[in-house]
């Protein structure tokens, strides 16, 4: 898929239309509150006393496989499904009380979704503009999309990237202050992906408080300020991805081949050092702080040189693994959101 004309230097732009920062608010205001949320369908519980906040401006994950509430929640929270208990606040407005004005300020790409298929592209985005008192510009969104060319082609023609985006493009164009993106880039080939996360940089660039549901590690890592990691319906971590990744070897690491033989005392005994192992010609110390450059400099200080140094390649995957017992993109057994659970399910 090619990049939009708007692109500079291969970037996606978001068009200054979409800008949502709110008169009189900071970085640190909360967008997003969520406390104790519950739902349950029948004998399943979906979401199990999650709570979070997410601050304005700010891109916030939730990380896990599939059927471990992560839909649920975000349905719950755009007011989609009506929570058993627990309270939720979008700008200090509830859901379940101020759908109107939520309606105005929160937009939203649901992980399952179906348009016309005779509808052109251009119907459809007029029909979705006239939901709104102030629009954003669809030639801006259809350019900074880039699929400005599909303007007047059928919806069934569009290929599922090209859906995808036009699914983001209808998310954004009542000019929300708030994004609720539900496993956005699922089906895109690389690129196509790559771009999207561009274009979610650009959104939070202009203000706009993201919600990205996820269960792709690669995407959290890169997008995301904090992630909160979800399992059976519960938070099993929050906190940076780069803080996960280090828990899942309880710090960071360094891996090398020392060129001369050591005691291990001369790096176990430094601050920043709690753990020194050796596999076979190399060693592995795993620490907090600056870790690689004291253990470098100090290695030649002593005489020693590391070679074939490598940095710790822990990342989300890992970390949820040593949470859960389970690999992050293992099809859950217990039913899907988005079919044993939700089937026939009322909100």
């Amino acid at each position: 898929m090619g990049a939009p004309a708007s692109a500079a230097a291969g970037r996606l732009m978001v068009p200054a239309a979409i800008t949502a920062v709110l008169p009189g608010q900071t970085a640190t205001t909360q967008a997003v509150e969520i406390t104790h949320l519950r739902k349950t369908y029948g004998p399943v519980v979906a979401v199990d006393d999650v709570s979070f906040s997410v601050a304005e401006g700010e891109i916030f994950g939730i990380l896990g496989p599939n059927g471990a509430g992560k839909t649920t929640t975000a349905e719950c929270v755009i007011g989609l499904r009506l929570p058993d208990s627990g309270t939720i606040r979008l700008l200090g407005l509830d859901p379940r009380t101020d759908a109107d004005k939520i309606h105005e300020i929160v937009g939203v790409q649901l992980q399952a979704g179906a348009l016309p298929a005779k509808l052109k592209v251009r119907e459809i985005l007029d029909m979705y503009r006239s939901f709104y008192r102030d629009p954003a510009d669809v030639s801006e969104l259809l350019e900074a999309l880039g699929i400005a060319g599909k303007r007047d082609a059928y919806y069934r023609s569009l290929s599922g990237g090209q859906r995808q985006r036009l699914s983001v493009a209808l998310a954004l164009i009542g000019r929300p202050k708030i994004a609720v993106l539900d496993e956005m880039t699922t089906g895109l080939d690389p690129q196509a992906r790559r771009d999207a996360w561009e274009l979610i940089e650009g959104m939070r660039d202009r203000g706009v408080t993201i919600l990205l549901v996820t269960h792709f590690m690669e995407e959290a890592e890169r997008l995301c300020s904090r992630v909160a990691l979800i399992d059976h319906g519960r938070i099993a971590a929050l906190d940076t991805p780069a803080s996960l990744a280090a828990q899942a070897r309880g710090g960071k690491s360094v891996r090398f081949v020392p060129s001369a033989p050591f005691g291990d005392r001369l790096l176990s005994e430094l601050p920043e050092v709690t753990r020194v192992e050796r596999h076979g010609q190399h060693v592995v110390v795993t620490g907090t702080g600056d870790l690689v450059n004291t253990v470098i400099l100090t290695l030649a200080a002593a005489g020693v040189s590391a070679r074939d140094v490598q940095l710790d390649a822990s990342n989300l995957e890992d970390a949820f693994v040593r949470l859960t017992g389970k690999q992050l993109t293992t099809q859950a057994a217990e039913a899907t959101e988005a079919t044993e659970v939700k089937e026939g399910a009322t909100p």
